[in-house]
């Protein structure tokens, strides 16, 4: 009798972890530092010692990913509107926000924000007004529909998340959250972003 499947719900857009290494047994699960060994192996020389930490944060940044998209459908919420409503409710009362800085914010393009606004503005989740800055500044507000959304979605992606990282310690969650930190002002600086 075959053993049973250990992951029962495969995600086909997940690869698997070594199938960005080289000279690996198809369907193997590698270590990052298996893959850096075996490109090391195959390409002396080659610039490995970023792919000890760059790999691991994009199958992270993947599971977290997946993870949130099935507490946001059970919540009845996209990650587009969860965005920019989160962004504007962690403003603070009055819960508004210019369309400038929420793209300043949310690292999102202006024209991307105008689509997400318009269509939590169809969905009664937020309203336009004019700002009080210039003749061309438009707020976005939250409507009382989007405020007891945004309230009930936080809540249910926040308490997933914190059960996710619940395997490191309160010390360890500080010291991975300062060097997160330090890599992404760093990569942003290289990048121009």
């Amino acid at each position: 009798m075959a053993d049973p499947d250990p992951d029962p719900d495969p995600d086909p857009d997940v690869p698997e972890p070594g199938a960005y290494g080289a000279s690996e047994e198809p369907g193997a699960v590698h270590s990052a530092a298996d893959i850096a060994a075996a490109w090391r192996r195959e390409r002396p020389g080659a610039p490995t010692e970023s792919i000890e930490i760059v790999t691991p944060i994009w199958w992270l940044g993947k599971l977290f990913a997946d993870d949130r998209d099935r507490a946001l459908r059970a919540a009845g919420i996209d990650a587009a509107t969860l965005d920019l409503l989160s962004v504007i409710r962690r403003s603070g009362p009055p819960y508004a926000l210019s369309t400038r800085e929420i793209a300043r914010r949310t690292m999102v393009t202006a024209g991307a924000i105008s689509q997400r606004v318009a269509r939590a503005e169809r969905e009664g989740l937020v309203v336009r007004r004019p700002g009080t800055t210039g003749r061309r500044t438009v707020l976005v507000c939250l409507t009382a529909e989007g405020h007891a959304l945004i309230e009930r979605s936080v809540d249910t992606v926040l308490g997933r998340e914190a059960r996710l990282v619940h395997g490191l310690s309160d010390e360890e969650r500080t010291v991975l959250a300062g060097l997160l930190d330090r890599l992404m002002a760093d990569v942003r600086r290289r990048t121009g972003r």
